[in-house]
């Protein structure tokens, strides 16, 4: 229960700070992008360690993870190469 909790109050920080940086518009969109964008890579990590529980310590966790990845590989593949066939079957298409 505690690292759902440690989770969800980095969730809700981490989901606050941007929505500020934006609401603001004290920084330069540059800047904001970019601050947004990362604060979104480290909560997908947040989210990853606290509620999915993947890590690299025990043997459960590696496998957690390896199965994570491997599936995260096949769905960008499903999709990156579905989206690839639908643009060539479309630039084939006769206008």
């Amino acid at each position: 229960v505690k690292s759902y909790i440690i989770g969800f109050i980095l969730s809700v920080v981490l989901t606050a700070i941007p929505f500020t940086l934006v609401m603001n518009g004290d920084l330069s969109k540059v800047t904001t992008i970019w601050s947004v964008v990362t604060l979104g890579l480290v909560q997908i990590w947040v989210h990853l360690k606290y509620f999915l529980h993947l890590n690299f310590v025990t043997e459960e966790g590696r496998a957690n993870t390896f199965s994570f990845l491997f599936s995260a590989l096949i769905i960008f593949m499903v999709v990156g190469l579905s989206v690839w066939i639908i643009y060539e079957s479309n630039a084939m298409m006769m206008y």
